[in-house]
């Protein structure tokens, strides 16, 4: 029987490339012939089309995969602020309840072979005054692959989420490096400096993207190195 490859995806920060990195993981695991499909829990940041609610991150996880959900599914809490959780969900007099978001997860599981959950911000995000976004990731137990956005402080970003990644109980998968910051100086020692203190697998390390392609992560990145990945 093959093992299911569900991963959870989060990253050093907001705006560092979770989406794309998503997407690519989704359009390899396709291109496998795995049934799979993208989740995002929540998603702040939306605009009205067509009479919906419409998220550019949403739509590019939907894009990408082979097994049709409703929005409601994939992206169980949709706000139109695009803002902390907490603060889009109060806005809109809303309140995030985790039962609902594990419901969704489950209905795409049972439809799936993989399963690719988008974090909302950094792996910590508050949702509610007494859940983050890390519970949510601990309570699906779902290894995590982390993309690290290079710029200047990604170093401290990196090693804290590690860390707080181990503090719940999850596996480090891999880590994925993006230049977000095409000018940023000494970005390979940045890099040589978090391949000698984490010790998952680095995919790889996405160029400067003006408009992020998802099939050119999949030709940049080694996805070969996760667990559970079909060969």
């Amino acid at each position: 029987m093959t093992s299911r490859v569900d991963y959870f995806v989060t990253g050093t920060d907001t705006n560092v490339g979770k989406t794309l990195v998503s997407a690519a993981l989704i359009r390899s695991l396709a291109s496998h012939g795995l049934k799979v499909a993208g989740m995002k829990p929540v998603a702040a940041g939306a605009e009205v089309r067509d009479g919906t609610l419409w998220n550019e991150d949403v739509a590019l996880l939907s894009g990408e995969a082979n097994v049709s959900l409703p929005t409601h599914v994939i992206a169980p809490y949709l706000f139109k602020e695009a803002a902390a959780p907490h603060v889009a969900a109060a806005l809109e007099d809303q309140h995030i309840n985790p039962a609902t978001i594990y419901t969704a997860f489950e209905q795409i599981r049972a439809q799936t072979e993989a399963v690719i959950v988008e974090g909302v911000g950094g792996f910590c995000v508050p949702l509610t005054p007494q859940t983050d976004m890390a519970d949510i990731a601990a309570r699906l137990q779902l290894d995590v692959i982390l993309v690290v956005g290079l710029r200047l402080g990604c170093l401290n970003h990196a090693l804290l989420t590690a860390e707080a990644i181990a503090a719940r109980g999850l596996r480090l998968a891999a880590w994925v490096v993006n230049q977000i910051d095409p000018a940023m100086p000494h970005q390979a020692a940045n890099i040589e400096a978090l391949r000698e203190r984490l010790s998952a697998p680095c995919l790889g390390s996405l160029p400067w993207m003006p408009v992020p392609s998802a099939a050119l992560a999949v030709d940049t990145l080694d996805f070969s190195q996760l667990p559970h990945w079909p060969r």
